[in-house]
């Protein structure tokens, strides 16, 4: 019967025109929120590793898992001189028996621009390569249901495999960034304001599925703005973001709260130590789901976990959740590819 479930849901995705991928920690998934985010960060090097497990318990797999990597070229040691960022990007998607999915590597370029008194602008833009696929063989269907048990020789007159198919896809988006921290060398006075505005799938890909052919993947359209702000007097900070995903008919909102207590101070002039933070609280997908969080920051690598507990009409069928990782590490002191200064 789960096959029967899974082959029912898998149709019911080709009918429709499909859905990027999502994670709940959008903070720590940069290049698929917003291509005009790369390179835009403290430090020199970043590398991110996402790994996201739907539906736990649910008896199939569907998991998700991203790598990237951004760098900054030509950016100065005082941070006053427009520079590049370059980043490259791989995921791959991968869910239910007939291991319906899809794996995509993708380019980013951005531009930053600093303007002075903390304040930065920057425009990217994010070229990818997908592929798509499926294997219908794996799946049980209610044709082939004798009273006891499926018998898989009997003809379901289904196609017994998807086409596979690949295509271009492109991304771009603005950034806005204002970090307080540049103007002050005080302990505890660190703000960080940033906005943002992208689009994804731009050139709307074409699907060729075996039973759907012409129809097309939806724009998607990414608005977020995130706050940073330390607790005066106090080892106490606060991180809030709300990130919003349009794709089409479907609409995905995300909050986000952390609070985070520094257990290790770092050099705020010199920049050889870091600072280390543990955090926690929650993440929150308006009418889906609720997500416990806690996060670690140590010496340039950054731990975070949260699971999604679902709190919509979806819980009357599913009363599982889904677990979400991430690993990053920044280098902050020692860049390969800075500019002069």
């Amino acid at each position: 019967m789960r096959r029967v479930l899974t082959a029912a849901v898998f149709f019911s995705a080709l009918s429709a025109a499909g859905q990027d991928i999502h994670y709940t920690q959008t903070a720590e998934t940069p290049l698929l929120v917003n291509p005009a985010a790369c390179g835009v960060y403290d430090g020199w090097e970043r590398v991110i590793i996402n790994h996201r497990n739907q539906w736990l318990g649910a008896g199939t797999q569907f998991m998700t898992t991203n790598v990237s990597a951004d760098i900054n070229l030509g950016k100065s040691r005082l941070n006053d001189k427009a520079y590049v960022g370059l980043g490259l990007m791989f995921y791959n998607d991968i869910g239910g028996d007939s291991r319906f999915g899809m794996q995509r590597g993708a380019l980013t370029l951005s531009g930053v621009l600093p303007a002075g008194n903390g304040h930065y602008f920057s425009a990217g833009l994010q070229g990818g390569y997908a592929n798509r696929s499926a294997d219908l063989s794996r799946l049980n269907f209610a044709n082939q249901f004798t009273g006891s048990g499926f018998d898989q020789t009997i003809i379901s007159g289904e196609p017994n495999s998807t086409t596979n198919f690949r295509y271009m896809d492109a991304a771009a988006g603005l950034f806005y960034t204002y970090d307080a921290g540049q103007n002050t060398f005080q302990r505890n006075n660190d703000f960080k304001l940033k906005v943002g505005f992208s689009g994804y799938n731009l050139n709307r890909p074409q699907l060729k599925y075996a039973t759907v052919d012409g129809d097309r993947l939806y724009r998607k359209w990414v608005g977020h703005a995130s706050v940073s702000a330390d607790i005066a007097s106090t080892d106490w900070a606060i991180d809030g973001s709300v990130v919003q995903f349009i794709q089409g008919p479907h609409y995905e909102t995300i909050l986000g709260t952390i609070l985070r207590y520094r257990f290790s101070d770092g050099t705020k002039i010199t920049g050889h130590f870091q600072d280390a933070y543990f955090g926690f609280g929650a993440y929150f997908r308006v009418k889906d789901a609720i997500a416990p969080a806690i996060t670690i920051d140590w010496r340039g690598f950054k731990f975070g976990v949260s699971y999604d507990v679902t709190v919509s009409a979806l819980r009357k069928a599913y009363t599982g959740g889904s677990i979400e990782f991430s690993l990053s590490y920044t280098n902050l002191s020692h860049a390969l590819f800075k500019g002069r200064r």
